[in-house]
């Protein structure tokens, strides 16, 4: 519950810092009955609450609690409640102590609570492309 009000305070948060005129960004959502066999590739927000078998490139990324990746994600904010079996590649990295990352991280920054479980590296790293960089090459 505690983690519930966090996020929906930074939503309001973000919400009220842009301006009237820019217009806020909807996440897609892969609920906790649901399961992707596949790639995805966005250049908006993700939440996923369901799993997802496949790599990931995106803008931000939301693991729920009860949501797990088994493959690579690429992205510029990746926040982590459920799990994560594989890569991840990212500017910005949050682990929470509900978390299970099995796997390397990459990462420009970090943000671990207690008791969040990992299993593998995370390594900083400075100079790296952005997801939206990517994705603007992919669509050339």
């Amino acid at each position: 519950m505690k983690n519930l009000k966090r996020m929906l305070y930074l939503k309001f948060a973000r919400r009220m810092s842009k301006s009237a005129s820019e217009n806020v960004p909807v996440p897609s959502i892969i609920s906790n009955n649901t399961k992707i066999i596949g790639d995805i590739s966005s250049s908006g927000i993700l939440h996923i609450d369901g799993r997802v078998e496949g790599d990931i490139l995106c803008e931000e990324l939301v693991i729920g609690v009860k949501g797990l990746i088994a493959g690579s994600i690429t992205a510029n904010n990746l926040q982590i409640y459920g799990t994560l079996q594989g890569k991840a590649t990212v500017d910005s990295l949050f682990i929470a102590k509900t978390a299970k990352l099995i796997g390397d991280a990459s990462h420009s920054s970090i943000a671990i609570e207690p008791g969040a479980y990992i299993d593998g590296h995370c390594t900083h790293n400075g100079d790296r492309k952005r997801p939206d960089d990517l994705l603007s090459a992919a669509d050339k």
